[in-house]
């Protein structure tokens, strides 16, 4: 309605009024009226509120982050995620090769095929690596027609002259032969064991360790209760960690580089049984490395389970079902780190891994004391062979 007469024409200013219903009755309030925008304030509010979200010109900056992170998240999704799925499904093929014979070790000459290591031990084990001349004197080596042995000293005591107090006598071979790859089949009959013994049946460059690698085949320390233990050792660039792997045994670390985890390497656990005396009362077994770019595996059969193939000397792996341990070229450049290699098999005493954990091993004493006065524990420290063969892919 109006309140405003034609003959008296409302003037701008502070005498203006505005007319208020309240309670029914009209009051008349004198002063400016309100602005049109503060009238309009609930509207604008409301519109604001319906403004279309779906229109990128309305986001505000917090919209716009919230927006690219979520972008940001599918895009990891989409192609991040499936890249790390099909890296951590990569497998090498394991073809199937054609093996030759090409070196044997076996019979009377087993130890003619060898080089003997004099002096101390570079892994810092208490012995004294003896040349043949000296091991065969005193019966550390010894072959025949059907077996190959390798023992340590038995004969020196406390009361000896000279005795074994800056160490016992033992032996360490390196074939004279040296290998770039190969299937190689170790016909095992005894593994030395007991407190303060470290033997090991491996290849290795041993002038030029760790360049060129280091692949242990059969490795146990003291008691050797936990089995036999296949392990590599080399320089940076080469990890079992994260990588798919085929076999029975079970891992324990997944770097290889030396320099890491004190030299650890990675290593894979055979069965309790695989080492030690419960393999000895079995009469050993045979263990297959085959060494070729795609990787290294392994494998350990009992006596009572040796592949035909292998007995007729016609070895194919691809026919012996899963690896004990398996080592994928997947992170680790098989032809780069490995090279050059020889056979060696030693016993050690106490040193670096031996001689750390001989106490936990529950053995007496402290290594050292024990090795140089206890002539008769050693009993049990020898390897007894039937013999090595190394085959060539054609």
């Amino acid at each position: 309605m109006g309140w405003q007469d034609a003959q008296y024409p409302s003037k701008p200013g502070p005498a203006a009024f505005q007319v208020r219903d309240v309670n029914g009755q009209v009051e008349l309030l004198s002063g400016t009226p309100p602005p049109y925008s503060a009238s309009r304030g609930n509207m604008g509010r409301s519109q604001q509120q319906y403004q279309p979200w779906w229109q990128p010109k309305y986001w505000r900056k917090r919209t716009w982050a919230i927006v690219a992170a979520v972008i940001a998240i599918i895009l990891v999704i989409i192609i991040v995620v499936p890249v790390e799925v099909v890296k951590a499904n990569r497998y090498p093929n394991y073809s199937q090769l054609n093996y030759s014979l090409s070196d044997t070790y076996s019979g009377s000459t087993f130890f003619d095929n060898f080089n003997y290591f004099e002096g101390y031990d570079p892994a810092e084990g208490f012995v004294h690596y003896v040349p043949r001349e000296t091991a065969e004197s005193l019966n550390l080596t010894y072959a025949s027609d059907s077996t190959a042995v390798l023992r340590v000293d038995t004969s020196v005591g406390n009361t000896s002259t000279p005795d074994a107090s800056t160490g016992r006598f033992s032996v360490r071979v390196e074939s004279k032969t040296q290998y770039e790859s190969g299937l190689f089949i170790f016909d095992v009959k005894h593994t030395p064991y007991g407190c303060g013994t470290w033997p090991a049946l491996w290849l290795v460059d041993a002038a030029h360790w760790p360049d060129n690698g280091e692949i242990d085949v059969m490795e146990a320390v003291n008691q050797a209760t936990d089995g036999n233990q296949m392990t590599l050792h080399t320089t940076s660039g080469c990890t079992m960690s994260g990588v798919k792997r085929k076999m029975t045994g079970s891992a324990t670390q997944g770097t290889c580089n030396n320099n890491t985890n004190s030299n650890a390497g990675c290593g894979v656990l055979g069965d309790e049984d695989s080492y030690g005396a419960a393999y000895n009362d079995a009469s050993g077994g045979v263990m297959a490395l085959e060494w070729r770019d795609e990787g290294i595996r392994m494998w350990e059969f009992a006596r009572s389970a040796i592949p035909a193939d292998i007995t007729a000397q016609t070895p194919d792996p691809s026919t012996w079902g899963t690896a004990t341990a398996d080592f994928p070229d997947t992170e680790c450049n098989i032809g780069n780190h490995f090279r050059n290699q020889s056979i060696i098999v030693n016993i050690d005493l106490c040193g670096q891994w031996a001689g750390n954990v001989y106490a936990e091993s529950g053995c007496p004493s402290n290594c050292t004391d024990y090795v140089a006065n206890y002539p008769d524990a050693f009993t049990n420290a020898y390897w007894e062979f039937g013999s090595f063969e190394v085959y060539t892919a054609s």
